[in-house]
């Protein structure tokens, strides 16, 4: 991304029958602050992006010498990689492609040029990250149904294989039929960020610790975070599905 923020002209030149509207050289200036309906994703959006709790259990049983600490500076690590280069790639992305930018920044880079070498190795090393990521994220999903649905049946590789197909089948469904990845990660980020991070823990904290009383500070905080984390998820449960009920977010489409 960053490489082709200098590669990439602005006004887009056309390259064969493929190019990005870009009309005037207003287009290509930037603007530190962009206020419309497709804000409202932008919040949901970030909490999912770090939404990791569902591996630090599994990550945590795999360490050579398990400990808070080492636990406490791997997730310190991941979180600052991930968040430097989530921030490299949304700025240069934006300064590539300025107000024209699309949810699927690497749709845009094959509309300017559909053969390039470059995005297709690029989108290739997403392809593969995603699907070497599909069994990290299905363990705790598979583990929390059987918990929930089989509490005291004994392992079965029938059962155990089922929920793995039927989980994604069901992934692949949303991947066919909605339009936008926009869409998912503002949903998802709307309802499973908010209630990982901010409802269940106050909740557990509330619900596990039974030697402090209702009214102590900490019981409170607690209250107030859960309390917190739901209003923020009606919040942008009820702008995202305004913003689809008013048509804005079908611009972008195909996975």
């Amino acid at each position: 991304v960053i490489y082709k923020k200098f590669n990439i002209p602005c006004p887009l030149e056309t390259y064969g029958n493929h190019s990005v509207n870009f009309t005037t050289e207003e287009d290509c200036q930037a603007k530190l602050f962009t206020s419309n309906q497709q804000t409202v994703y932008t919040v949901p959006i970030l909490a999912f992006a770090f939404v990791c709790h569902p591996e630090v259990l599994p990550i945590y049983t795999e360490l050579r010498n398990p400990t808070q600490k080492r636990m406490q500076a791997i997730a310190n690590v991941s979180i600052f990689a991930m968040f430097t280069m989530y921030l490299l790639t949304a700025t240069f992305g934006y300064l590539t492609f300025y107000a024209n930018v699309e949810a699927e920044l690497l749709h845009m880079y094959s509309k300017v040029d559909p053969l390039d070498t470059l995005i297709l190795c690029v989108r290739l090393a997403v392809l593969m990250a995603v699907t070497l990521t599909v069994p990290v994220v299905l363990f705790p999903i598979r583990r929390a149904l059987l918990q929930l649905l089989f509490p005291k049946k004994p392992f079965h590789w029938v059962r155990h294989t089922s929920i793995a197909v039927c989980l994604l089948f069901i992934v692949n469904l949303f991947v066919i039929f909605v339009p936008n990845i926009r869409d998912i990660f503002g949903i998802i980020g709307a309802t499973t960020a908010p209630s990982v991070i901010f409802i269940l823990p106050g909740l557990f904290y509330i619900r596990i610790i039974k030697d402090k009383p209702m009214t102590s500070r900490s019981k409170i905080q607690a209250a107030c975070f859960a309390a917190f984390g739901f209003i923020f998820m009606v919040m942008s449960l009820t702008f995202i599905i305004l913003d689809w009920v008013n048509g804005e977010s079908r611009s972008g489409g195909g996975h």
